[in-house]
Order: C-alpha cells, then structure tokens, then sequence
C-alpha cells in the first residue's frame, strides 16, 4: 500500500470515531474474517492479538515476535478496502518509533498498546512510563506523516481483586494517557459493570474503548453508558467457535 493510500484511511478512521456513538471495530484475525465483516457493512476493523494468535496456533501476550506479527497483518489489509487497527500489546520490546514505522508499513492506520509489558514477566508500566510511551508513538506518527490513531488500554482493573478499589489509579491513567496523545483509552474488564464504564466514561474527553461480545451485550447499553468505541477482543473468535461445535456436532463420530 502507498503512503497516499495509508494517509487516507488513517484520516477516514479519525474521521469515523467523530461520526460513531460508538464506533464498533469488529476484531478479526486473518483476510477472511476481514472480509466478512467489511462486507457486513463494517467501515473498520481492528486486528485482536489473542484471536490473531491463535489463529496461528502461537500464544497470545506476545506469544509471537513483531516481525511474526507483521507478517500476518499486512494481507489482512490488504484484503480489505477500510481502515485496520491493530492490537500491538505491550509493543513487543520496540522503541515507539520501531513500532509505528512497522505498523505503517504493512497500511496498518491504528495501534492499541497496553501496560501489561509480557515479555518482561507480565509487570504492569506505571503511570508515567505508560504515558510517556504512548507520547513517544504520537510522536513517532507526527513524524511519518500518519495520523496513527492510538488506544491507550490499561489493565489496572484487569489485575485487581476488587476493580472498584483501584478507579482512582485507573482514572489517572487513563486521563495521563490522554494527555500524552492518546485517542482513546481502554480500561478493560469492565464491560459489564455500568458503575465503572460511567465513571470512566466521566472522566476523560476522548471515546472510552470497551469489549463487548457479540451475542450477549446490548449495543444500545453501551451507548447510553457513553461508551466512544466497541471492539470483540477474543470474544468475536469465541463466539463463532461456539456457533462451529454446535453446527459441527450433529455429525460429529461418537466418543469411543
């Protein structure tokens, strides 16, 4: 893909979160998933790391390295007429230059980066080094010439014993992130708690990324939360897994 062609879709996914509430990117895993759902009517996808891995029977939380990664991303994009994020993890232990100069090179046009570092034993970045990663990917992007949209996802309430005890910390998070660049923010495991999507949805100004699940969520819950973007993570993939053993079972040989 030419740089035209990336600049164009990077601006027409920013241009798509200003027309959603919410924006829903459906999260798919290779060039036939990519292709169902755009010809569903989806104006942009995003590629999940954990489908996406097992897709290619690898492990999810950087089970593959960035360049195994790549590889895979870019005939998904290429398979499709509409913008493609791609979720990066933590970053793969690249420097944010490294890692948009690779996105941008396969036509990918958006990035979701989280704190969970799972090459480094699964720490979790504080607030700070967070953000100032994240600030050095707007940067990187500034610098190609691609408006890179960038989900700045926490795991804060993923990690903690009871998620209500740490939405202070979430918060800061969240709105440090959205200082440094990013263009929306992602608190995850919080989809079906109305409670916490209020209150972070409250406290910052860019669109709040929730998961959601195809089947079982309500689209319309999401968007009186205030929820900004949707996308299935795993659950898309797990959904459609359900659907295959349910169809596949009828025929399927006895247990010896």
């Amino acid at each position: 893909m030419d740089s035209r062609s990336t600049v164009a879709r990077a601006q027409r996914l920013r241009q798509l979160h200003a027309e959603h509430q919410p924006l829903v990117l459906p999260t798919v895993w290779d060039a036939w998933s990519a292709r169902t759902a755009a010809a569903a009517g989806f104006p942009a996808l995003t590629v999940g790391s954990h489908p996406l891995a097992d897709s290619r029977g690898a492990a999810d939380q950087e089970g593959q390295t960035f360049e195994e990664v790549l590889a895979a991303v870019r005939p998904i994009v290429a398979a499709v007429d509409v913008p493609v994020s791609v979720d990066l993890e933590a970053g793969y232990g690249q420097t944010p230059a490294d890692l948009v100069a690779g996105l941008v090179a396969v036509g990918g046009v958006g990035l979701n980066v989280e704190d969970t570092v799972h090459s480094e034993g699964g720490r979790v970045r504080d607030t700070r080094e967070h953000a100032d990663y994240v600030a050095g990917l707007r940067a990187a992007a500034d610098d190609a010439g691609v408006p890179v949209w960038i989900n700045g996802r926490t795991d804060l309430f993923l990690h903690a014993a009871d998620p209500a005890a740490v939405l202070d910390e979430a918060v800061e998070r969240l709105r440090a992130l959205e200082q440094a660049g990013a263009d929306s923010v992602y608190p995850v495991r919080i989809q079906d708690d109305d409670a916490l999507l209020t209150a972070v949805t409250g406290a910052v100004s860019v669109p709040v990324n929730s998961t959601a699940h195809p089947v079982k969520h309500d689209l319309e819950r999401f968007r009186r939360l205030g929820v900004g973007r949707v996308t299935y993570g795993p659950l898309l993939q797990l959904a459609l897994t359900d659907a295959m053993t349910d169809m596949l079972g009828a025929w399927a040989p006895p247990a010896p």
